[in-house]
C-alpha cells in the first residue's frame, strides 16, 4: 500500500456525552393517534429506539467491534477516503471493492467481511475468497465531508485500487448509490473492472421510448411513478435544497434518526416489524456513524451532485448500459424490476430471484447475499 495511514474510530468522550445531553432534551413532536408507520417514522417506536439509545446501546462496544477490522486513511484528488482493508486467506483471493448507498454507510457490509475473507471457517467454500476494499464515499463516515457524483467517485475508486493498493484489475459490487458508482466503474474503466454485481440497476426517468419497452418493462415504469409520488420526497429535497435539511439533521439525534429509521423500515422485507431485519444495536449505530463523525449534511449533498450530472451536459457516464459482465439479484423488499429491464441496463450473465431480503441486503441477509455474491465472481459466467 501507498500514501495510507492506519485509522481507528476513536470518538471523543465530549462528543458521546453532548449527544446524551441532545437525547434528554428532545422536543418531541405531537403525534396522530395510532400512527404507526403510515405519517413516516412510527413514534412510538422512535422512543422506544431513543430510551435505549440512552440506556442500554454501548457505542464504545461497536466502536471497538468495528476497529478489529484494518482501516485506513488516504488523500486522492485532495479528498480524504476512509476505508477497510482485509486480505483474503485463500491461495487466489479476488481483489472485490463494495460500495455502499445512503442512507447507510461501510457499516452494510460488516456481516460480509468474514463470510467473504475467510469463507473456510464460515460455512463456505475455502477456494472462493475475497480481498474485500470497503471505502466509505466521500461525504460519509470518515471521509471527508466533501460531496461528489458517482462518475468522480469511481476515478477516485480507480486511484485507490491501482496506484494505492496496487491491483492491476479487481470486481466490484454495490447497491443504492453503490450501484451507480459501480456502474460508472464498469463504464468507464472496463480494462481494469472485470466483473460487477449489482442490487438494483437504475430506474425509469420518463426519457425511455415505452414503444419500445416490453409490458413488463412498462409496467415497472408506471409503478417507479407510483413510487416518487408516495416515497420520493426525500430524494427530491436532497437532490435540490439538502443544505435546507442539513441543519436540522446535523443539529437533532432524534431528528437524524427519524430521517434513517423511516428509509430502513420502508425499504427492508421486514414483514411489519423493523427488528426483524435489524436489531437496535444495527440501527443505532448506523445512525451514530452519521453522528459522530458530522457527515448527515456532506452525505445528502451527493444527491444534489447526482442531479447536476444527470441533467447536465451528456449526462452521468453511470447511466449508460455497462458492457462488462454483471451479476443481479433483486431481493424482495427492493423495487421489482423485471429482467428485460435489468439487460437494458447492463450485460447480465446472472440474474437471481432471492427467497427474502430487501435494499440493505448484505446486512438484512448476510449469508444469502454472500453465497450469492461467490458463485457469481467464482462462475463460469463471466
Amino acid at each position: 500500500m501507498k500514501n495510507v495511514t492506519p485509522f481507528k474510530i476513536e470518538v471523543e468522550q465530549g462528543v458521546l456525552d453532548d449527544l446524551q445531553t441532545r437525547l434528554r432534551q428532545t422536543r418531541w413532536t405531537d403525534e396522530p393517534e395510532n400512527a404507526g408507520w403510515n405519517y413516516g417514522t412510527n413514534p412510538a417506536y422512535l422512543r422506544q429506539l431513543v430510551t435505549y439509545w440512552q440506556k442500554e446501546y454501548d457505542w464504545r462496544r461497536q466502536e471497538a467491534a468495528l476497529n478489529m477490522f484494518p482501516q485506513f486513511l488516504t488523500e486522492i484528488d485532495g479528498t480524504t477516503i476512509h476505508f477497510i482493508y482485509v486480505k483474503g486467506k485463500g491461495k487466489k483471493s479476488m481483489p472485490l471493492l463494495l460500495t455502499h448507498g445512503w442512507p447507510d454507510s461501510f457499516y452494510r457490509y460488516y456481516k460480509v467481511i468474514p463470510l467473504l475473507t475467510d469463507p473456510g471457517r464460515n460455512g463456505g467454500n475455502p477456494e472462493q475468497s475475497f480481498d474485500l476494499i470497503i471505502p466509505s464515499i466521500p461525504g460519509f463516515g470518515f471521509s471527508g465531508h466533501v460531496a461528489h457524483n458517482s462518475d468522480r467517485i469511481a476515478g477516485i475508486w480507480v486511484k485507490l485500487m491501482t496506484e494505492v493498493l496496487g491491483y492491476s484489475s479487481f470486481y466490484a459490487a454495490g447497491g443504492d448509490l453503490g450501484s451507480t458508482v459501480t456502474k460508472s466503474l464498469a463504464v468507464q474503466y472496463p480494462q481494469l473492472v472485470k466483473a460487477i454485481h449489482l442490487t438494483d440497476v437504475g430506474y425509469p426517468n420518463g426519457s425511455e421510448d415505452w414503444s419500445k419497452m416490453t409490458p413488463a418493462e412498462q409496467e415497472y415504469g408506471k409503478f417507479i411513478q407510483y413510487w416518487w409520488h408516495t416515497e420520493g420526497a426525500y430524494t427530491m429535497l436532497q437532490s435540490t435544497k439538502p443544505q435546507t435539511l442539513g441543519y436540522g439533521l446535523n443539529d437533532s439525534p432524534v431528528g437524524l434518526a427519524s430521517w434513517i429509521l423511516e428509509k430502513f423500515n420502508s425499504w427492508s422485507d421486514n414483514k411489519g416489524n423493523i427488528e426483524n431485519s435489524f436489531t437496535k444495536d444495527e440501527l443505532l449505530t448506523n445512525i451514530m456513524i452519521y453522528w459522530v463523525s458530522g457527515t448527515i449534511n456532506s452525505s445528502i449533498r451527493m444527491y444534489l451532485e447526482e442531479a447536476r450530472a444527470a441533467y447536465g451536459g451528456g449526462g452521468p457516464k453511470s447511466a449508460r448500459r455497462v458492457e462488462q459482465p454483471t451479476g443481479v439479484a433483486i431481493f424482495p423488499g427492493e423495487a421489482q424490476f423485471p429482467e428485460e429491464w435489468a439487460n437494458r441496463m447492463a450485460n447480465v450473465r446472472r440474474f437471481t430471484k432471492m427467497p427474502k431480503g430487501g435494499h440493505f441486503a448484505a446486512l438484512e441477509e448476510p449469508a444469502l447475499w454472500t453465497a450469492e455474491i461467490a458463485d457469481f465472481f467464482y462462475s463460469n459466467e463471466l
